[in-house]
């Protein structure tokens, strides 16, 4: 029984072992106490692939650097440009600025920091390319006022609101009159033209430029727009006027312009020399009688009108001539010409200063010549009253403070 056990018992063991992995035993190598303590060598890292060691993937690494900085440089550059261009000019005081016909945008940004009213010439020509304004600007003369930043700038200088001078062309003058007012100008810029402009066709006006307009063109202006006014109030003329076309229209107008300052006698001045020509009668008006003799130079204001300038053959000369002058005397505003159009239904045949600055009027010559003498003594009282004065001036002390005590 016991041998049977063992032998059983055995060859289960036995068994089990040949079922089992075959076990690869090591023989134990003491170690001392320096090896234990010395450091494992570590696991070593992956080897690069050539892929990645390529000089091309090196470059190309480089590159996209190299434009990650460049954009963050860019974008930092376009805030900062941008805050300056935005933000309060150095300027303390309002000031104007001329943009010259045909300047570049470089060209006025420089002149604009020599002058202190940007600090940076570069910023405004960025400026002006990123909005597109460079072929923008616009000549004129424009206000700048106080700390404007660039932006505010660049917009004003392309909005063509540019400041506007004037210039007052009084109803009455002569064109060589009104020519000596435009050559004076002295914001306007060039020569006058060599061609003096007929009499009568320049407007009497207040005209409005900017800085830089020429003397031509302001001339040129003024001919356009009283041939638009003329011809428009032509158009509305009453029936049966004794005129011969529009040339006519406007000597008459032009005779009547000088005749009165006062707007509302105009209608009335025109109806007696509509009568007057309705009937065959001279004019007889006195501001013919200088054009005719002084011609566009207009008579000096200490000349009087003499007797015998009343005699003096000239063809502007209505106690002379029948009819009307060759041409206008003057340059008729428009209510000259409206009155000339539409004037006053009257028999009146004569008038004659007030003097108050205005006029009596009279539809017959008896009527006439009783307001000429009152005239005449209202004319012989001022030279009076005139006479005393300049006698009174003549005898007061030098200085008035030297005068005695009373």
């Amino acid at each position: 029984m016991s041998t049977e056990g063992d032998n059983t018992g055995g060859s289960f063991g036995h068994r089990d072992n040949a079922a089992a992995s075959p076990v690869v035993t090591r023989p134990i190598v003491p170690r001392s106490a320096n090896q234990v303590l010395r450091p494992e060598p570590g696991v070593p890292p992956p080897r690069r692939s050539r892929k990645a060691r390529s000089q091309i993937v090196v470059f190309m690494n480089f590159i996209m650097s190299l434009l990650v900085f460049i954009a963050i440089g860019a974008g930092a550059a376009a805030y900062y440009g941008k805050t300056r261009f935005d933000a309060p000019g150095p300027s303390t005081d309002a000031a104007t600025f001329v943009v010259k016909r045909g300047a570049s945008v470089g060209e006025v940004a420089t002149q604009l920091e020599s002058r202190n009213l940007i600090s940076d010439e570069r910023i405004f020509r960025y400026g002006a390319k990123v909005l597109d304004v460079e072929k923008g600007l616009k000549a004129g003369e424009y206000e700048i006022r106080a700390g404007a930043s660039m932006r505010d700038i660049l917009a004003n200088l392309v909005s063509g609101k540019s400041v506007l001078h004037s210039l007052t062309i009084p109803e009455g003058l002569t064109v060589l009159q009104i020519l000596a007012r435009i050559g004076e100008d002295e914001v306007l810029v060039g020569d006058m033209p060599a061609e003096i402009p007929p009499e009568g066709s320049l407007l009497a006006d207040t005209q409005r430029f900017s800085r830089g307009t020429t003397r031509a063109e302001i001339l040129q202006k003024l001919m356009n727009d009283q041939k638009k006014l003329v011809d428009g109030v032509w158009a509305r003329r009453a029936p049966n006027l004794p005129v011969k076309g529009i040339n006519e229209f406007v000597t008459l107008a032009s005779i009547v312009e000088k005749e009165t300052g006062k707007s509302d006698e105009r209608p009335r001045v025109a109806g007696v020399f509509i009568n007057r020509l309705n009937q065959g009668m001279r004019l007889q008006s006195d501001p013919t009688i200088i054009y005719g003799i002084y011609g566009g130079r207009g008579k000096p204001a200490d000349q009087p009108i003499r007797k015998s300038d009343l005699e003096k053959a000239t063809p502007y000369n209505t106690y002379l001539i029948d009819g009307l002058p060759p041409t206008p005397i003057a340059n008729p505003g428009k209510a000259a010409l409206e009155a000339v159009a539409n004037p006053s239904q009257t028999n009146e045949l004569f008038f004659v200063a007030d003097g108050t600055g205005g006029h009596v009027f009279a539809a017959t010559l008896e009527e006439h010549n009783e307001n000429v003498a009152r005239w005449r003594e209202v004319e012989a009282k001022a030279a009076e009253e005139a006479k005393k004065a300049k006698a009174a001036a003549a005898d007061a002390p030098a200085d008035p403070a030297a005068a005695p005590a009373q």
